[in-house]
C-alpha cells in the first residue's frame, strides 16, 4: 500500500503540532526549531523543549512566525475546540470494522480518506486522537496505526470489561464492608438473611451485590478443592475472586476469619456457620446425593437382584447376630455372635463371629459416585447433626445392618481358647439377618442383670466374658487405654441462637468395652489374616516403643496428659506394622465400611479375594492412593476435631460468670496447663495466677475472661485453689 503524502511541509516556527504526554495528545505552537530540537508553547502557556521525533505524525496548520503569545493562545484554543468537535463525530470502531482483515497497519491519512474527501489538518488530528483512544482496536506504532485482529480485540474488550466490573465491585465493596465492620465492632446484631444492603452503604446493582457475596463465600472456603457444596467458586473464577478480595480488604483490619465475620454480619451466612465444612469442601446434609440419583438407583437395583438370588438359593446365614450402638445410630455396620466352642483335645473355648456390613457388594469403583464418596472420606458426627459419607438412602438405608432384613456381610469367624487367645481367623462372605439392634443403655442393663436374672441375656453375658479376656490379653501385651468421660454436647433452641448443653454421657462401660474389644479383634484379626494370604490392605500403624509406665489403664487427668505426650499419631500405610497403643502387631480397619472410606477399600480387598482369589487392587495401586487419601482424611478430620471444641467455647461464653473445676496437669514453664475433665478441654495460664505451690494434680476453680469460639481463644481471668 502506498502511503498518502502528508498535507503539511516541514515543521518550522509558526507550525501547529501535537505530541504525546501522559498518553494524551497535546496541542502546541512551534516557537523555534534547531537541528531537530523544538521549543514549543502549549495551549496552557507552558514552554517545553522536545526532539521532533516526539511529534505525532500530523501537523498544521502553519501560521506566520512572530505572533504574540496572546495570539498563539487564542489560535490554539480555537483549534482545540474544533478538533474536539471533529473527534466527537469520529467512530473508530466503524473504521476498524472496515479495515480489519484487509490490512495490518495504515497511516492516519489513509483512515481519513474513509471519512472525508479532502481532510485537513484538524480532521487528521481529530482522527488521530480518536484512534489513539481506541486502544482495544488499534496500536500506535509511529508513524502508523496497527489494526488488531478480531480475536485480540475480543480478548482486550474482555479484559477491559473485567477491569471496569472489578472497579465497580471494589468501590461498592469498600463502602459496604466498612459499614459491616462498623456494625461488628459496635456489637450490632447481624442483618437478617436476604437483606439487600445497608442504609449507610447501598448496593443497588444486584450483579455487584452477588459478586460481593461470591467474594466473601470464596474466602470463607479459603481454597479451591473442586468439591464444593454449591456455595463457593472453583477454578479460575476463584483466582478472580481472590484478586477482588485483596483489593476489598485493604481498608479493613487484618483479623482472623474476616470474610466469615463480614458474611455473617451481612446475613449471607448464619451465626455459628461451620466454615470448616467450606474449607474442606464437605457438603453438609444429604442434598449433595441428588446429583447421583441414577447411580444410586442402579446400586439399589443390583442390590435387590442379589438379595433375591441369595434368598432363592437359600444362602441366608442362620446365625442370630446382634448389634450394639447408640440410640441415634442409623448407619449400623457391625454385629456379633458368641458361642461356646469345644477345641481340639476337648478344651473349652469361644467361637466369635463378627459380621461387618458389605456396601462393596455391587459398588462401581471409579464412578462419579465413588469419587464423591472417596472425597467425603468419612462420616462426621457433630453437635449440630451428622454428615454421612454415603448417600443416606444407601448408608443408613440399604447397607445398614437393620434387624430383620437380609443384608450382605463379611463374617470374620474367630476361634479362641479359654484365655481369649486367637487360635484361628476365617473370613467369609455371607447374607445375614441381624436378630436384634440393641442400644448401649439396654445392653448395659442386660449385662448388669446377669445371665441368671430374667432381665439378663446369656448371649451378651458370654460375649462380655470374652471381651474382658480380650481386654486383659491386650493389657498384658502393653496396651494403652485412656478411660475418660465423654461429654455430650447438644444444641437447643433456634439454630440462629442455640443454647449449648454439656452433659456426661450415660455410663455404659461394659457395653462399650464389649463393642470396642470386638472391633479391635476384627481389625487385628483380618490384618493378620491378610498378611498370611497376601492381601494388601491399608494399615493403621503406631510403630513406637513405650516405657512400661506408659502402658495400662489411665483415668487420672495428670496421668492421661503424661501418657498422651508419649503417643505418636497413627499413620496410614500399606505395610503392616505394630500399633503400640492397641497392642496389635497389625491393624487394618474394616469394621466401619459405611462410615470410613479406608474401611470401605479394605472391605473391597477382602471381598474380592474371597470371591475370586485375587485382591481388587495390587500393593502398588493401593500405595498410589495413599497421598491423596491421607491428605483428605487430614482435611475432613479437622472438622471432627475442632467443631465440638467450638461449641464447648460457646457454652463457656454463655456461662461466662460461672467458675469451672479444673486440675493442673503440667506445670513446666511459665504457662502451666489446666485440664477441665468435665468438658475435655485444656487451657494454659500464666504461672503467677497459680502461685508457687502449683503442681500437677492441684485442683483449682477457674473463671474465664476473653472467650472467642471463632478464633479458638480461651483466656483464664482468675484461678483459685479448690
Amino acid at each position: 500500500m502506498t502511503k498518502t503524502p502528508k498535507l503539511t511541509g516541514f515543521v518550522k516556527p509558526g507550525s501547529v503540532v501535537e505530541f504525546l504526554q501522559d498518553n494524551e495528545a497535546h496541542l502546541a505552537w512551534v516557537l523555534e526549531e534547531s537541528a531537530g530540537r523544538l521549543r514549543l508553547l502549549t495551549r496552557t502557556r507552558r514552554e517545553v523543549k522536545i526532539p521532533d521525533s516526539r511529534l505525532l505524525p500530523w501537523t498544521g496548520p502553519d501560521y506566520p512566525a512572530g505572533a504574540t503569545r496572546e495570539e498563539i493562545g487564542h489560535r490554539l484554543e480555537a483549534l482545540e475546540a474544533r478538533r474536539r468537535e471533529l473527534m466527537a463525530e469520529v467512530n473508530p470502531l466503524e473504521l476498524w470494522d472496515m479495515a480489519q482483515g484487509e490490512l495490518e497497519r495504515a497511516p492516519v491519512e489513509w483512515f481519513a480518506t474513509l471519512i472525508w474527501q479532502e481532510p485537513g489538518a484538524n480532521e487528521l488530528a481529530a482522527l488521530g486522537r480518536a484512534l489513539l483512544a481506541a486502544k482495544t482496536h488499534f496500536k500506535f506504532n509511529p508513524p502508523d496505526f496497527e489494526i488488531h485482529p478480531a480475536d485480540k480485540v475480543e480478548a482486550r474488550l474482555s479484559t477491559e470489561r473485567e477491569a471496569k466490573e472489578r472497579e465497580g465491585v471494589v468501590n461498592a465493596g469498600h463502602a459496604l464492608f466498612a459499614a459491616l465492620w462498623g456494625r461488628i465492632k459496635s456489637g450490632q446484631p447481624p442483618m437478617p438473611p436476604g437483606t439487600p444492603d445497608l442504609p449507610e452503604a447501598r448496593v443497588d446493582d444486584p450483579e455487584v451485590r452477588e459478586r460481593l457475596r461470591e467474594v466473601l463465600l470464596a474466602q470463607v472456603a479459603g481454597q479451591t478443592t473442586g468439591r464444593t457444596s454449591g456455595r463457593t467458586a472453583s477454578g479460575n473464577d476463584y483466582e478472580a475472586l481472590a484478586k477482588f478480595w485483596e483489593s476489598l480488604k485493604k481498608s479493613l483490619p487484618d483479623v482472623p476469619h474476616l470474610a466469615l465475620q463480614l458474611a455473617q454480619a451481612w446475613g449471607v451466612l448464619p451465626p455459628h456457620h461451620n466454615s470448616l465444612l467450606d474449607e474442606a469442601g464437605y457438603a453438609w446434609g444429604d442434598d449433595w446425593s441428588a446429583a447421583f440419583a441414577d447411580e444410586m438407583q442402579a446400586q439399589l437395583g443390583r442390590f435387590d437382584e442379589l438379595a433375591a438370588l441369595a434368598e432363592k438359593n437359600a444362602e441366608l446365614d442362620p446365625t442370630p447376630f446382634v448389634s450394639i450402638d447408640a440410640a441415634t445410630t442409623r448407619d449400623i455396620d457391625d454385629a456379633f455372635f458368641v458361642a461356646p466352642a469345644e477345641l481340639p483335645g476337648g478344651d473349652a473355648g469361644f467361637r466369635c463371629a463378627i459380621a461387618l456390613a458389605r456396601p462393596t457388594l455391587a459398588w462401581d469403583f471409579g464412578s462419579r459416585l465413588d469419587r464423591e464418596v472417596m472425597g467425603r472420606v468419612t462420616s462426621l458426627y457433630l453437635p449440630e447433626g451428622s454428615g454421612h459419607m454415603m448417600p443416606e438412602s444407601l448408608g443408613t438405608g440399604q447397607f445398614s445392618l437393620t434387624e430383620g432384613q437380609a443384608k450382605p456381610a463379611l463374617v470374620a469367624e474367630f476361634l479362641l481358647d479359654a484365655q481369649g487367645e486367637v487360635l484361628s481367623t476365617t473370613p467369609r462372605l455371607a447374607w445375614i439377618t441381624v436378630s436384634r439392634n440393641i442400644t448401649y443403655p439396654d445392653a448395659q442393663a442386660a449385662l448388669d442383670a446377669g445371665p441368671q436374672d430374667l432381665a439378663g441375656d446369656p448371649h451378651l453375658s458370654l460375649a462380655m466374658r470374652l471381651a474382658r479376656l480380650l481386654f486383659e490379653r491386650r493389657l498384658e501385651r502393653g496396651a494403652v487405654v485412656i478411660d475418660r468421660p465423654e461429654p455430650v454436647v447438644s444444641l437447643e433452641g433456634e439454630p440462629q441462637d442455640p443454647r449449648v448443653r454439656i452433659e456426661n454421657r450415660e455410663q455404659t462401660p461394659d457395653a462399650e468395652l464389649l463393642v470396642s474389644e470386638f472391633m479391635i479383634l476384627a481389625n487385628c484379626g483380618l490384618a493378620r489374616w491378610a498378611g498370611e494370604v497376601g492381601v494388601p490392605l491399608l494399615f493403621r500403624t503406631q510403630n513406637i516403643a513405650l516405657p512400661p509406665s506408659a502402658t495400662g489403664v489411665f483415668r487420672d487427668p495428670v496421668d492421661i496428659s503424661r501418657v498422651v505426650k508419649l503417643l505418636a499419631a497413627p499413620a496410614l500405610e500399606c505395610t503392616p506394622r505394630r500399633h503400640a497403643a492397641l497392642a496389635c502387631e497389625a491393624y487394618a480397619t474394616c469394621t466401619s465400611p459405611i462410615r470410613r472410606y479406608v474401611d470401605f477399600l479394605n472391605m473391597a480387598q477382602v471381598q474380592e479375594f474371597l470371591a475370586t482369589g485375587a485382591p481388587r487392587l495390587s500393593l502398588a495401586e493401593l500405595e498410589a492412593l495413599l497421598p491423596t487419601l491421607s491428605a483428605r482424611i487430614q482435611e475432613v478430620g479437622q472438622i471432627q476435631r475442632f467443631r465440638p471444641r467450638y461449641w464447648k467455647l460457646v457454652y463457656l461464653a454463655q456461662h461466662k460468670r460461672e467458675s469451672f473445676p479444673a486440675v493442673v496437669v503440667d506445670d513446666v514453664g511459665p504457662y502451666p496447663t489446666l485440664a477441665l475433665p468435665d468438658m475435655q478441654l485444656q487451657v494454659r495460664l500464666p504461672r503467677s495466677m497459680l502461685g508457687e505451690k502449683a503442681h500437677p494434680g492441684m485442683a483449682v476453680t477457674v473463671l474465664f475472661g476473653r472467650i472467642d469460639p471463632l478464633t479458638n481463644e480461651l483466656k483464664v481471668l482468675e484461678a483459685r485453689e479448690a
